[in-house]
């Protein structure tokens, strides 16, 4: 665990535990190897509350060390998490050149401005992260300090 962040080294490896491959089976994950991608989930904020649909979230960053990213939002039983807005991921593909080093995404119910990625009105989700090319060729994990942080701001 790196703050609010659980991974594991063996995604879509021929080394996967029976524990990941029956939670890669069960969540639909098409994983690929740590050599083309890392896999990163957060069901708590960072000061290890659950996430809750009805709050508000900032979601800040900086440049990862993969070619590009996405944070898609999941219920807790690995569905997206039907909204008006149609919106279910975030990534560094959306994100202007300037904001690469620097990013935030608003989550919450309701848009606030600027990046968002809404919560639908569930009860309890989940993000995913994915860093696809990871720099280190997938040999290590990612530090906290270039993982997302996941801030409460308020709730409803």
């Amino acid at each position: 665990m790196i703050g609010p962040w659980v991974t594991g080294s063996d995604y879509g490896s021929d080394k996967a535990s029976r524990y990941t491959r029956a939670v890669v089976a069960l969540r639909g994950l098409l994983a690929l190897p740590a050599s083309e991608a890392r896999y990163y989930n957060a069901a708590t904020d960072d000061s290890g509350a659950p996430l809750d649909g009805k709050c508000r979230y900032r979601l800040s960053g900086g440049a990862l060390p993969a070619k590009w990213w996405s944070v898609t939002l999941y219920d807790p039983a690995g569905y997206l998490v039907p909204n008006a807005a149609g919106i279910y991921s975030v990534g560094s593909a959306g994100l202007p050149g300037s904001e690469q080093a620097a990013w935030q995404v608003a989550i919450g119910p309701e848009r606030t401005g600027g990046h968002w990625l809404p919560t639908g009105g569930t009860a309890r989700f989940e993000l995913t992260l994915r860093a696809y090319l990871p720099s280190d060729g997938g040999r290590g994990n990612f530090t906290a300090a270039q993982l997302p942080r996941l801030t409460r701001i308020g709730c409803a």
